[in-house]
């Protein structure tokens, strides 16, 4: 518990939103630094689809002093400024500005291609920028708790049931709560002592979410954080927090890199569970039998009955 509180407080240092860091180290910065600075906090959405030539020109500073700039805020290079800022933007726009953000009256075709590649950019940069020693500690985490608790909201409850149900096929000790049903919080009080809860939350983050991160810390319970973006308001209260960053605005959520962090932990769960797993997926194969619960392609076939 103590090297996850540690964890979490360096990522904690490590992930500070775009504007914090600029109003953390503003005394330190160049009068030409400020200047860009200053354009940054009020036009973040324009400053988002700049290269670093086109900040410079429109700030009237060379490009070695936006890479300086960049450098100072302790971001290793321009790209990892770019996702910060886009985590900032992405964290305060509503429905009406993502549907302005994108082209809706473009040919169905261009959009479908547009979609796929999207999302083909964000597994990849999940895919290069996660960091897999985290995500070890947390399928420990799922190994080893009696009781596992997994809780989203609105949005973030479609990858929090999917989690729970896939966590049911290789485990006992599971249940699935919505962070919209105030129940939730009678459920945590009154839940063993250090149960732990994984909880997932997608911008933009709802006050709800919040609440029940705040009360589940209360009742020194051990939570996990699946997030998307370093700018998420419930990193504080986490003992462990997974990012699975977006290289982009996502019209109504992007579910896919979620998904596939999912299945990667199931799978290596069940790896670690071993025979105990099988015991208890043959209790529920006996159960689908016996309750006709599932489809059997022998028994239920046409020809069959």
């Amino acid at each position: 518990m103590e090297e996850m509180a540690t964890s979490n407080r360096i990522h904690s240092l490590t992930n500070q939103s775009l504007t914090d860091r600029i109003s953390r180290y503003l005394d330190k910065l160049t009068p030409k630094n400020r200047i860009v600075g200053d354009f940054i906090k009020e036009n973040p959405r324009k400053a988002m689809f700049m290269t670093i030539a086109e900040l410079a020109i429109v700030c009237k500073v060379s490009e070695a002093t936006v890479v300086r700039f960049v450098s100072q805020l302790g971001y290793q290079g321009y790209a990892d400024f770019q996702q910060s800022l886009r985590d900032l933007v992405d964290t305060d726009l509503t429905l009406l500005e993502r549907a302005d953000m994108i082209n809706l009256l473009a040919p169905g075709t261009d959009r479908f291609r547009k979609v796929i590649s999207e999302e083909i950019d964000n597994l990849r940069l999940v895919y290069e920028k996660t960091d897999l020693a985290e995500i070890e500690r947390v399928v420990l985490l799922l190994k080893n708790s009696p009781q596992i608790y997994v809780v989203g909201s609105r949005a973030s409850y479609t990858m929090a049931y999917y989690m729970g149900w896939s966590l049911t096929k290789v485990r006992k000790g599971i249940q699935i709560y919505k962070g919209s049903d105030k129940t939730t919080i009678d459920w945590l009080t009154i839940a063993p002592a250090q149960t732990l809860v994984v909880m997932f939350a997608v911008t933009r983050y709802p006050n709800e979410l919040i609440h029940i991160a705040r009360h589940t810390i209360r009742q020194a319970h051990t939570l996990i954080l699946i997030t998307d973006s370093s700018t998420c308001p419930l990193i504080q209260f986490a003992h462990q927090t997974i990012i699975t960053p977006s290289r982009y605005i996502p019209f109504n959520g992007s579910p896919t890199t979620m998904c596939c962090l999912i299945n990667y932990m199931i799978q290596e769960l069940a790896s670690q569970l071993g025979e105990s797993m099988k015991d208890h997926q043959e209790q529920l194969e006996q159960a689908y039998l016996e309750n006709d619960i599932l489809f059997n392609m022998r028994r239920d076939s046409p020809e069959t009955r």
